[in-house]
């Protein structure tokens, strides 16, 4: 994943990044730079606009299951929707009941 990091602040110079440039800006944050790995992300990448990988990118990861058993963005959206209507729940359980009027002062009519 650094390797792709790399490459990407590479790309905001404007040119095509080279292994050389990753790792010259993985060396730059005191990180070994494996050249095999440089070589073979800038050979994947290389041909390919950045912008629309990206873009391309995005739009899958909303499509991922995160956590929680279901699939896709809709449980996700339910579970984050949930949040608020238990934390109302918990709410309506603190508050105590309302004590029953004291006119009778304890005496029922038929105890």
């Amino acid at each position: 994943m650094r390797y792709v990091a790399a490459y990407c602040l590479a790309a905001l110079s404007g040119s095509s990044p080279s292994a050389k440039d990753i790792q010259k800006v993985l060396s730059s944050v005191g990180v070994d730079c494996d050249a095999a790995k440089a070589k073979k992300v800038v050979s994947e990448l290389g041909d390919k606009n950045l912008e629309e990988l990206i873009t391309e990118g995005m739009s899958k990861l909303g499509s991922m299951p995160v956590g929680g058993g279901g699939t896709g963005a809709a449980p996700a959206a339910a579970g984050s929707a949930a949040a608020p209507a238990l934390e109302q729940k918990k709410e309506e359980k603190v508050e105590e009941p309302e004590e029953e009027s004291d006119d009778d002062m304890g005496f029922g009519l038929f105890d």
